[in-house]
């Protein structure tokens, strides 16, 4: 019986058994072999990491790069848009202001001959009055748009305003270099000069 039991534990032990020490140093070579792994996949990872971080950087730059190229191109189509905002609007305003200039240029011989004619009436005569109510009439509409009569009689000669068309000796000291009679009234329409004043200096 005791040979049955003998027999039957040596067949069940393993042909090649390892010892506990044997065991044990295996353990301990596997340790660093793990240990060396998981340093080169931290290593892998943190190279991995820089190299997203560095393509992060450049997309990060070329963006700001881009950002930068449309703001400037805003700004310049910004500018031109403001350029040609004021100049539309200044010419607006020009139209608005002398739009009847070459018009209303038109009617000032009309004005004068209208003017020549009632100094030539006689006073109370139908007609005259009828003439001074059409002629005030025409003056304060275009007075409405800007005509202004130049006051030149009296005044010193200024080439800006005045045309002189003749020049005689003045009758004082005084009156030297003075307007002494305006043979074709001067116009101002909104503070310009529209028809200069044909005048006569004293020299």
């Amino acid at each position: 019986m005791e040979q049955e039991n003998k027999e039957q534990l040596e067949t069940e032990q393993p042909l090649n058994p390892e010892t506990e020490e044997q065991s044990t140093q295996k353990a301990s070579e596997a340790k660093p072999q793990t240990a060396e792994a998981e340093d080169h996949s931290r290593r892998a990872r943190k190279k991995r990491a820089e190299r997203q971080a560095d393509e992060l950087n450049s997309k990060i730059e070329e963006m700001g790069m881009k950002l930068a190229e449309m703001n400037d191109k805003y700004m310049r189509i910004y500018s031109e848009y403001e350029n040609y905002r004021k100049r539309t609007n200044a010419e607006k305003a020009g139209l608005i202001l002398n739009g009847g200039k070459d018009v209303i240029k038109l009617m000032l011989p009309i004005v004068d001959d209208m003017e020549r004619a009632l100094s030539n009436m006689a006073d109370g005569d139908a007609a005259k009055e009828g003439m001074q109510l059409i002629l005030k009439n025409m003056l304060n509409a275009l007075q409405q748009k800007g005509l202004k009569a130049m006051e030149a009689m009296g005044a010193k000669f200024d080439e800006n305003f005045h045309e002189a068309i003749t020049q005689i000796p003045a009758p004082s000291p005084e009156a030297k270099g003075t307007v002494i009679d305006v043979v074709k009234k001067g116009y101002f329409l909104n503070d310009e000069v529209l028809r200069f004043a044909q005048v006569v200096v004293a020299n």
